[in-house]
């Protein structure tokens, strides 16, 4: 298997930002305080939980301050005795329900993120069923606490540097999305 030098290349040295410091902290922690394979597989699936148990119930709060609909605000403001609908617009439109707020829009905008967040999360759980699947023999369990001695404080570890790249190549949010 040939690598391409251009994206594949392992940098020399590790990256030194303040964010992917905390990630290497972070990685080693984990793979010190759980070296085996049952450990890292029961690690996996209470993070992915613990992701999907916090953002459905976000949503479920959002939905419920917010409604679900993207015009609920607009939609729902009935017509005041006295206002008038603009010439051409429908019947029971008022010169108010035009639009809805930027942080309305950033609100509805974060709630489909988060359904989108949701299926993704189901589809990853039910990956992540086929990891259980998998036994193995207490000698192999030692050979996972084996390495996890030698990973953990390993800055230059091949995979904790392609996770680092990972974390540079995504974008940062543009600012009307933070």
């Amino acid at each position: 298997m040939r690598i391409d030098s251009g994206r594949d290349a392992v940098p020399e040295e590790p990256c030194q930002c303040p964010d992917c410091q905390r990630f290497y902290r972070e990685h080693d922690r984990l793979i010190r305080e759980n070296p085996t394979l049952r450990q890292q597989q029961e690690l996996s699936w209470a993070a992915l939980q613990s992701f999907r148990t916090l953002a459905g119930r976000a949503l479920e709060e959002l939905q419920r301050r917010h409604g679900d609909e993207p015009a609920t605000g607009a939609a729902s403001a009935a017509p005041q005795a006295g206002s008038a609908a603009p010439a051409g617009a429908p019947a029971g439109a008022t010169a108010g329900a035009e639009g809805e707020t930027p942080e309305a829009e950033a609100v509805q905008q974060a709630m489909a993120d988060l359904e989108n967040i949701n299926a993704h999360l189901f589809s990853i759980e039910a990956l992540m069923e086929r990891i259980f699947d998998v036994r193995v023999p207490d000698e192999v369990e030692q050979v996972f606490k084996e390495l996890a001695g030698e990973l953990a404080p390993d800055p230059l570890n091949a995979d904790r540097l392609r996770l680092n790249r990972l974390l540079h190549q995504t974008p940062d949010l543009p600012p009307d999305r933070r």
